[in-house]
């Protein structure tokens, strides 16, 4: 899951690089983010619970076999509309990927270690999205072959997984129904219905945070702030997402309402606080604010998944993760294609300090709702 998540976050730092190469606007970088997550979302909705009835290991050799060919296309891709099929790809191969192998987490958690899942299930895709910005960014500063370098390795690294996954002893056992699940839906499981759509708003809160600053992060760093290095591009998603991951683990033993509320304040007073580094253009003062929106961004994930996860079948788990990613992604995608249609229109700077003010208000909102609802 690490390293898939890390080939999540391995194409940013190249985006303002391509954008010199090739030639596309703002705008069109957030489409090129827009087609992955509506890939995503077709693959979530169509074979989200596939997983559940031919099992897991099919579905994830498939889903890395997918994802080695996706970046071997945008690796070798020459204009856009290269870019463009290589991010579908990807996204049909990252729908697969997140619900089997966030459900086969659950499948093989220690019996004596109740809840372990759900820590492992935040923090280490987070630690993979850091990782791969990280290092694509350090290595596009120090050789002239880091796409190679790059793309090559995670594309190695995807095959091997495709094959290494038949190792593994099966943790879902075939049953029936196995067509009826590819009918396109969007299915909670009942038993978690109720905490599902109560961590609604969270969820939402989280992952537009993410789509901003996975999407825009770099661009933001580089005409902004002025900075020209590609690691100083590549900090925004490494500190949000290093932050994020750091803060579910500090935050494991505590009660999910904490977490989520604690989350909701976060998201709320740090992307405040990067507005106004970037109406000051203080970079510095910029990056200590992302590391706070950062352990929002992480824990109202988490303390989503502590909810609910404990509340659903064996047989339920690749239903229930589908359903959650399906929400996280429309939280993820939709504001991101609408801001790449603002930024044409209005400029990074505007459309950015336009978004991210909606973030605050929502993430307040989200955490007045939770604060005031149930109390469990």
């Amino acid at each position: 899951m690490a390293v898939m998540m890390a080939g999540a976050s391995a194409p940013s730092p190249f985006y303002p690089m391509l954008q010199l190469q090739i030639g596309f606007s703002a705008a069109t970088l957030t489409g090129i983010f827009a087609v992955y997550t509506v890939a995503l979302l077709v693959s979530l909705l169509v074979m989200g619970s596939l997983s559940d009835h031919v099992g897991r290991r099919p579905v994830i050799s498939v889903g890395f076999a997918l994802m080695a060919l996706s970046l071997l296309l945008f690796w070798q891709a020459g204009d856009v509309s290269g870019l463009i099929v290589a991010r579908v790809l990807q996204g049909v191969a990252a729908g697969l990927l997140l619900s089997a192998l966030s459900a086969a987490v659950v499948d093989l958690e220690p019996k004596d270690r109740p809840g372990s899942a759900s820590v492992w299930n935040s923090v280490i895709p987070l630690g993979g999205l850091a990782v791969g910005a990280l290092a694509a960014g350090i290595l596009m500063d120090v050789t002239e072959m880091a796409e190679a370098d790059v793309f090559g390795t995670l594309v190695v690294a995807y095959v091997l997984f495709a094959a290494a996954i038949w190792l593994i002893p099966e943790t879902a056992p075939r049953h029936e129904g196995v067509w009826a699940s590819l009918k396109p839906r969007i299915g909670v499981p009942a038993t978690a219905a109720k905490a599902f759509w109560r961590s609604a708003p969270a969820v939402v809160a989280g992952w537009a945070t993410g789509g901003l600053y996975l999407s825009l992060g770099a661009p933001i760093v580089r005409h902004v702030f002025g900075a020209e290095a590609h690691v100083t591009q590549a900090s925004v998603i490494v500190l949000l997402c290093a932050a994020g991951a750091a803060a579910c683990y500090m935050a494991r033993r505590h009660s999910s309402r904490q977490v989520t509320l604690y989350g909701t304040s976060a998201l709320s007073v740090g992307t405040a606080l990067t507005l106004a580094a970037i109406a000051w253009q203080c970079l510095p003062a910029y990056l200590v604010a992302l590391v706070i929106a950062g352990t929002g961004f992480g824990t109202c994930f988490y303390g989503v998944l502590r909810s609910i996860v404990p509340v659903v079948r064996p047989d339920e788990r690749g239903e229930l993760f589908a359903a959650l990613f399906t929400l996280s992604y429309l939280a993820f995608g939709i504001p991101t294609l609408l801001a790449g249609m603002a930024v044409g229109i209005f400029g990074l700077t505007s459309t950015t300090l336009g978004y991210g003010t909606l973030i605050v208000l929502f993430s307040a909102t989200a955490g007045l709702l939770r604060k005031f609802g149930t109390r469990d």
